[in-house]
């Protein structure tokens, strides 16, 4: 058996903190009921969905044998730090990395979810499980009870016809789902992603179920649209970082037509929904989306403009490690005299970090909620 450790697991590339962690009990529980039905299950049977850096992989690889297991993460970090964790463990041969959908979960029989916040994500997730794996497949989710919710055993109904709930142990808890439904009422085929078309900005914005504020426009968001047509007007190229569903980078291609325009976010969920955007408004020709950790496969002093609304957490973190790699990626990719515009909390007073990871920064607009501002690089 390989020398395997949940100790050992590292969050890297991902923010490390003294108060982040790579494992914690909702995972330890999840293999723990998911023992039997693991000991059961063939090579090339066990799915595991949304392992956040490798526990539950790697778990079921060294402690119950598991093999040709087949995982999807949403976001790139964790699906690196899998990839560093694995080969740490000497488990790289374990398992293989899939998008969501049927390579993924044809013929599975046991399939590990860590729980998504999202709704609409386990709505999404369960739906694919119950149209491609095996009829007698067994969901093991799980997750902290401070982050799971009554509605989430009633999206695993909509989709299962058994559910049972475990009882808490150090403060985490599993929902065990088996006998996937099929009827005349359920579609053959996946909804995903939603779209919704938004008037006032001339849009279609498509979402997938994990992507952030779904179809919406989220505020900040709105409010640094406001700003677009004040944002380096010579620039021939722009980078819409951690993109989301492709809202600024949709508007900004739109407005402006010379604009050669980059979508980039971590997040296969944001990636696929900013894709389905583009094709909506017609802008896939004008618009390059790609899944990447911040900015890495961007070259240095290589961005006249850049457009950013940084997330607050990491997870279920309240951290602002995120926004600072977002910050100091964008400082590294910016031209000199280029400029990165953002929007962020106010009560999160960013702005010396901003101006020490990218440039000089300057206010531009402030409401009740939200700053603006414009850096200019080095």
């Amino acid at each position: 058996m390989p020398d395997f450790s949940f100790d050992r697991l590292r969050r890297f590339p991902d923010v490390e903190a003294d108060n982040l962690f790579a494992v914690d009990a909702s995972d330890r529980l999840i293999l723990d009921e998911a023992a039997g039905v693991l000991a059961e299950a063939g090579s090339g049977e066990v799915v595991v969905i949304e392992d956040r850096y490798g526990a539950l992989t790697l778990g079921a690889a060294a402690l119950a044998g598991a093999r040709g297991i087949r995982v999807h993460q949403d976001v790139l970090s964790g699906e690196l730090a899998l990839t560093l964790n694995a080969a740490d463990a000497g488990l790289a041969d374990s398992y293989r990395s899939l998008i969501l959908g049927e390579e993924l979960l044809t013929n599975a029989r046991v399939v590990l979810i860590q729980l998504p916040r999202s709704l609409a994500a386990l709505d999404e997730f369960a739906d694919a499980i119950r149209r491609f794996a095996a009829p007698d497949v067994v969901v093991i989710a799980g997750g902290r009870i401070k982050h799971m919710t009554p509605t989430m055993n009633a999206v695993l109904r909509q989709h299962f016809g058994e559910l049972q709930v475990s009882s808490a142990r150090q403060k985490s808890r599993v929902l065990r789902a088996a006998a996937p439904t099929a009827s005349a009422t359920q579609p053959t085929v996946s909804t995903w992603p939603n779209s919704v078309e938004h008037a006032d900005l001339g849009l279609t914005i498509c979402a997938h179920g994990a992507a952030f504020a779904g179809a919406t426009v989220d505020i900040g968001t709105r409010y640094l649209l406001e700003f677009l047509d004040r944002m380096k007007t010579d620039a021939r190229s722009a980078i819409d970082l951690g993109c989301g569903t492709g809202v600024l980078a949709a508007t900004l291609a739109r407005r402006r037509p010379a604009l050669r325009v980059t979508a980039t976010d971590q997040s296969a969920a944001a990636v696929a929904s900013a894709r389905a955007t583009m094709v909506a408004n017609a802008l896939a020709d004008r618009v390059t989306v790609v899944r990447d950790d911040a900015l890495q496969s961007q070259p240095d002093a290589s961005a006249e403009l850049i457009v950013l609304n940084p997330p607050f957490h990491i997870g279920s973190s309240v951290h602002a490690g995120i926004a600072l790699k977002l910050f100091e990626d964008a400082g590294r990719v910016l031209q000199p005299g280029g400029e990165l515009w953002s929007v962020w909390n106010t009560h999160l007073g960013y702005r010396p970090a901003l101006t020490r990871l990218v440039g000089p920064t300057h206010q531009v607009g402030r409401n009740a909620k939200f700053t603006v501002t414009v850096s200019t690089g080095r």
